[in-house]
């Protein structure tokens, strides 16, 4: 009658592969997902170039409200003044020679 080898089941060849499925899909989704390690590293690369963006409008802020400050009426920069004054309006003194 046999050869005295047992074969394993259709149940258990249907399970592993059930098993082996699940594995693969996981896995997957572990790198490939919403939430899995190239999205990470995306929102990562993101953050850091929202932070040097923050970075250089801080600073830029920083700077308009020393100009401002320089310009109110508490505190008033002649120099600075005059430099606005030059490139807004265009006012050049009688004994400068414009080069364009």
């Amino acid at each position: 009658m046999g050869s005295g080898v047992n074969r394993p089941g259709l149940g258990l060849v249907i399970y592993f592969a059930i098993m082996f499925s699940l594995g693969v899909y996981f896995m997957f989704a572990s790198v490939q997902g919403d939430f899995g390690l190239f999205r990470r590293v995306q929102i990562e690369a993101e953050l850091a170039a929202l932070k040097d963006e923050r970075a250089r409008l801080a600073d830029e802020v920083g700077r308009l409200e020393n100009k401002t400050r320089r310009l109110s009426d508490t505190y008033l920069d002649l120099d600075l003044l005059d430099n606005q004054a030059r490139d807004v309006l265009g006012l050049v003194r009688s004994d400068e020679i414009v080069l364009h």
